[in-house]
């Protein structure tokens, strides 16, 4: 019979060894990869769900404070009366200390500096109308769109807003 008699299902055998092997190793990678793409929508998910109870958190609190800073509004960005209240006695300490200590949340739970930064300069200015340090609406304004839109593109990131009709 000769030494292909022998040999030849010999190599056959072999070459099945490591056909099974090279398709096993290549089933565990296709696993691997989907099991990793499963975690990250889960950890997404996961850091939008914590960064918009913190967010809803922060602008419930910036709500309040923007409510005894601004009593006057009007609720379309306007104000009716010549300025602010004075509100530096009005505004009560722990309300601002609610205030940083929500902003500190969404620090915390911010995936970006944008975010971290619009939501410092947001609770800033809220603060500072608080105080009577600042009477300006439109710049409360500004902060809070700039936050709003930060929180936006943290949540979904690269996704572009739709605007409403």
């Amino acid at each position: 019979m000769g030494s292909w008699g022998v040999l030849g299902p010999a190599l056959l055998s072999l070459a099945g060894v490591v056909l099974g092997v090279g398709g096993s190793l290549f089933g565990q990678l296709f696993v691997s990869r989907a099991s990793t793409r499963q975690f990250e929508v889960e950890a997404s998910a996961a850091h939008r769900a914590q960064l918009r109870e913190a967010v809803l958190g922060f602008v419930a609190v910036a709500l309040r404070v923007e409510k005894v800073a601004f009593p006057d509004s009007r609720g379309d960005g306007s104000v009716s009366g010549a300025g602010p209240a004075p509100v530096a006695a009005c505004v009560p300490g722990e309300l601002l200390h609610e205030l940083w200590l929500a902003q500190a949340g969404v620090d915390l739970a911010a995936g970006s500096e944008a975010l971290r930064g619009a939501a410092y300069r947001y609770a800033r200015c809220l603060a500072e109308s608080a105080g009577g340090e600042a009477s300006d609406e439109a710049v409360l304004r500004g902060a809070q769109v700039e936050f709003m839109d930060a929180a936006y593109e943290d949540m979904w990131p690269g996704r572009p807003r739709v605007a409403a009709e």
